[in-house]
């Protein structure tokens, strides 16, 4: 119903990106930028996206800095790993690609996101 007025996007299409409670903080659903988005307030969507991104540089930067600190030093550095996917080979394609190592379905059943970044 009034598919024109929507783009003529189907059902799942408009529905893909509606909040769902109990997801993980880092779900994209949560970025604030994308949520003023899609209330309309286009100017404050602009300024929320940049300032995403710019927190997103500090954080690379900082992990690089940390990295090139502990080259030099000769100590250990953990790079950064995603929490719930890990890079492994497909055995048939043999190219990388991120493959599911479980935890999350945990995480959201007790409702612990202590692990999650702060993103956003």
């Amino acid at each position: 119903k009034h598919a024109e007025n929507m783009y003529y996007f189907s059902e799942l299409a408009l529905t893909l990106n509606a909040p769902e409670n109990g997801t993980a903080p880092t779900d994209s659903r949560w970025r604030p930028d994308q949520r003023l988005m899609e209330n309309g307030r286009w100017d404050e969507a602009n300024v929320e996206k940049q300032r995403l991104e710019e927190k997103q540089r500090l954080s690379r930067k900082r992990r690089e800095a940390e990295a090139a600190r502990a080259t030099e030093d000769g100590t250990p550095y953990d790079p950064y790993k995603p929490l719930w996917f890990e890079r492994r080979k497909d055995p048939v394609t043999q190219e990388l690609a991120h493959v599911y190592k479980g935890g999350y379905w945990e995480s959201k059943e007790k409702q612990d996101w202590s692990l999650c970044p702060d993103i956003f």
